[in-house]
């Protein structure tokens, strides 16, 4: 995935957190914390 280059985490946990927020009606916080059981530390200011 090269439209991921120079980016902090990998291309498929961006696609996800992409996904994920624009399928359900989330908040950053919430996607922090749905990364967060998956072993994704993430802040949700980023």
């Amino acid at each position: 995935m090269t439209d991921f280059k120079w980016r902090h985490f990998q291309g498929d946990v961006i696609l996800w957190a992409v996904r994920w927020y624009c399928r359900y009606p989330i908040s950053y916080r919430d996607l922090e914390e749905m990364l967060a059981e998956r072993g994704i530390s993430v802040d949700h200011t980023t």
